[in-house]
């Protein structure tokens, strides 16, 4: 145990001469393995060493200044590390630093009463130890007390002195602040029978717009596929399983147009849920359709579809069928 008064000298409580961590220190699970090397790196400086964050911060691989601080502040709360404005009996006083290789209650308690400040006001005794002045005037233990075994026994005839505890000034603990009155929810006027009722039908009647439009889409649909590309041999229920997916697409905002043009574009009865995905996403141009090696593939309906017709397939006159003729134009 350090009993060095020099001003702003550091006082270590150690059980060792030498730097050892024991095992409740490195094993505590409240500091992070910056703050233990901290601590490592305290414990091994000498007594006539002053703390100095700026100092700590200084040299390759060292962390910032409010890094250290915020280090310097965990090891305060946890009971390893403090600072001492100490006032000593001449009447001087100097900053000065005490460290410990093991948690001191007192100084965890000490920290919490002075408002979680690094700096605690102490006083020299006669004896050259150092008690803790609290804001009352009352004097407290420093963390320093000798161990059992290195008090020295009473001389032969002398009395022990009988040890006097002072009880630590409790941690002084804020009230707790008054709850605030909840705050008054604004008075919403209840809607009338009639209202609600009003309000019940319009949304009826946007449903049955919206069942309507999707039956009209998967109708045409239906027509247009069988005529195109042949019967539908697919699962049962196929047309009303178009007509739900029709009617989700206009539930979430496309429109009677949009939904047919990626009918065509999916080119199948019954499009599988992702490929009516990337129908809609290609009529919407939200994704570019696929074109395999990089050219457009061929479209007999792009190619040869007659102007203003909106037909997928190819339509060509009956009368231009079959009867067309090849020759040579003869040269003038």
């Amino acid at each position: 145990m350090s009993r060095n008064n020099a001003p702003g000298s550091v006082r270590h409580k150690r059980r060792t001469p030498f730097v050892i961590i024991e095992s409740a220190t490195a094993r505590d699970a409240r500091l992070s393995y910056r703050e233990l090397g901290l601590l490592t790196y305290l414990l091994d400086q000498s007594e006539d060493w002053q703390v100095r964050s700026e100092q700590l911060s200084q040299g390759e691989g060292r962390e910032g200044r409010d890094a250290v601080r915020k280090s310097l502040h965990k090891l305060a709360w946890c009971g390893y590390y403090r600072l001492e404005r100490r006032r000593y009996r001449n009447g001087k006083t100097a900053m000065g630093t005490a460290i410990s290789d093991h948690p001191v209650e007192q100084w965890a308690a000490d920290y919490v009463t002075f408002g979680n400040k690094l700096d605690i006001p102490v006083v020299e005794q006669e004896d050259g130890t150092f008690l803790v002045k609290y804001a009352d005037g009352t004097l407290g233990s420093d963390g320093f007390d000798a161990p059992a075994e290195d008090v020295e026994p009473p001389a032969e005839g002398e009395e022990e002195p009988q040890a006097v505890e002072e009880e630590p000034e409790p941690p002084a603990v804020a009230a707790p602040p008054e709850p605030k009155p909840a705050a008054k929810k604004a008075a919403v006027p209840k809607k009338t029978a009639e209202e609600k009722a009003a309000e019940v039908e319009e949304k009826a009647a946007q449903e049955r717009a919206l069942d309507e439009a999707a039956h009209t889409v998967a109708t045409w649909w239906w027509e247009h596929a069988e005529k195109h590309l042949g019967k539908y041999v697919g699962q049962k229920g196929g047309f009303v399983a178009v007509r739900k997916m029709v009617r989700r697409a206009l539930d979430a905002g496309y429109s009677q147009l949009e939904c047919a043009k990626a009918l065509q574009h999916a080119c199948v009865h019954f499009p599988a849920a992702q490929q009516w995905q990337n129908a809609l996403g290609v009529v919407t141009n939200h994704i570019q359709p696929k074109q395999p090696h990089g050219r457009i593939p061929y479209s007999d309906s792009s190619t040869w579809t007659m102007q203003g017709d909106d037909s997928s397939t190819t339509t060509v006159p009956d009368d231009d069928a079959d009867d067309a003729t090849f020759g040579v134009l003869e040269r003038l």
